[in-house]
């Protein structure tokens, strides 16, 4: 039985860059062997172990066989015959296809060590397109390697799998999975420009992919393109620092352009409520998590209101929270600000530009929240107030709270 460190901490090792977990892979070994040794078997489709004390994962050494359409048509074949030049030939980039054995050498038979140095991401074998899943993975290394150009080859096959329908067997899980890592990496534009280079895009995200080619008001937007701002945006996200939830509200924040009428172009009235449609049925269809797909909604109807909140009085301002129940969700309402500081830095030459709508509003809500109803509502009630005219007295208080909180600004 010989062990082999295997994958994405090689290529990490690499490239110098941090890694996270280390996956191993066993040669001449059974699944009774592995258990015997105190292995606990995890693996469902194929046999993986975890270590006994490291808990990293080992898995036996494997080759596939494709059956069907989809990345689950697969028939696995682990054997202690099977070598690890054997386990190494079924994986998707040269990059990921190298290991280390116990002694530290490394074995790279496809040239992955060789295309880390030249910043190319390129398929192990024709087998790469079997495997829809990997045009996803492909597009999200890309945005985390943003320097690496995709082998002309690799590029060829990928446009060749979409055309033969393969991504359009891909389930919800799996897509949201990579779309999510992807929108975590350092610059995210990329695995959205990559997938729809080779025509991905417009199969599985057909609402973003729509977006390009279509013009905006340049007074507002100097990049004009909503594709290329909405590129901006996404990479300013990532430069922000933000969660998921913040990359993927601005992925959706204006989807509702993409179905603005040619005969009002450049102008977008009405963009929003088309945006929070069509976020709910993009959520729908990729099982996009609850606090994703809320987060995402209440962007798409108020990043406008937001971005204008300096021309509101306290009264609009907090309006503007009540819809965004800000009151009850001030977590929630910040990471709303967030996205809409992204919206507004992903704009040619605006992003240094500060945004202080963001402290405005947090400051305003912070004054709301300060204000203690109960003796507001008791005082209401003595006068004989009652129902919505105690409400009414609440939210007056709030009003006045946010206009002092707010005056010196």
């Amino acid at each position: 039985m010989k062990v082999y460190l295997v994958g994405g901490a090689v290529r990490d090792e690499l490239l110098a860059r941090p890694s996270g977990d280390r996956d191993w892979v066993v040669v001449g070994a059974t699944p009774a062997e592995m258990i015997e040794a105190g292995y606990q078997p995890v693996g469902r489709d194929f046999p993986v172990f975890l270590h006994p004390q490291t808990h990293e994962e080992y898995a036996l050494a494997r080759t596939e066989r494709k059956t069907a359409p989809g990345y689950r048509g697969f028939v696995v074949h682990a054997a202690p015959e099977v070598t690890l030049e054997d386990d190494l030939a079924r994986r998707d980039l040269t990059i990921n296809a190298m290991a280390r054995d116990a002694d530290g050498a490394l074995v790279d038979p496809h040239g992955g060590q060789r295309d880390l140095q030249a910043r190319v991401l390129r398929h192990v074998s024709p087998a790469f397109a079997e495997d829809p899943v990997r045009i996803l993975r492909l597009a999200r290394f890309a945005a985390r390697l943003h320097d690496f150009t995709v082998a002309p080859e690799t590029m060829a096959l990928m446009r060749g799998m979409v055309e033969a329908g393969e991504v359009d067997a891909l389930v919800a899980e799996r897509v949201w999975q990579e779309l999510a890592r992807g929108l975590m990496e350092a610059k995210p534009s990329r695995m959205f420009e990559l997938l729809r280079e080779c025509g991905a895009l417009a199969r599985l995200l057909p609402e973003v992919d729509r977006l390009w080619g279509v013009p905006q008001r340049a007074e507002y937007h100097p990049e004009v393109d909503t594709g290329v701002h909405l590129m901006m945006v996404l990479d300013m996200a990532a430069r922000l620092e933000a969660n998921l939830a913040v990359r993927f509200a601005c992925l959706g924040h204006d989807l509702g352009k993409g179905t603005t009428p040619a005969d009002v172009l450049p102008r977008h009235i009405g963009h929003e409520m088309r945006s929070r449609k069509l976020v709910r049925s993009l959520c729908e269809r990729w099982k996009v998590p609850t606090e994703c797909r809320e987060l995402a909604e209440v962007v798409a109807m108020e990043h406008g209101n937001v971005h204008r909140s300096g021309e509101l009085n306290a009264a609009a301002v907090l309006r503007l929270l009540e819809r965004c129940d800000a009151l009850r969700r001030p977590q929630r309402f910040d990471e709303l600000l967030l996205a809409c500081e992204c919206d507004a830095r992903g704009r040619l030459g605006k992003e240094a530009e500060a945004y202080p709508q963001r402290e405005r509003l947090a400051m305003a809500l912070r004054a709301a929240l300060a204000v203690d109803s109960a003796p507001i509502a008791a005082a209401a009630a003595a006068r004989g107030l009652t129902g919505p005219a105690v409400g009414d007295a609440v939210r007056e208080a709030r009003v006045r709270a946010i206009a002092a909180a707010l005056a010196p600004i």
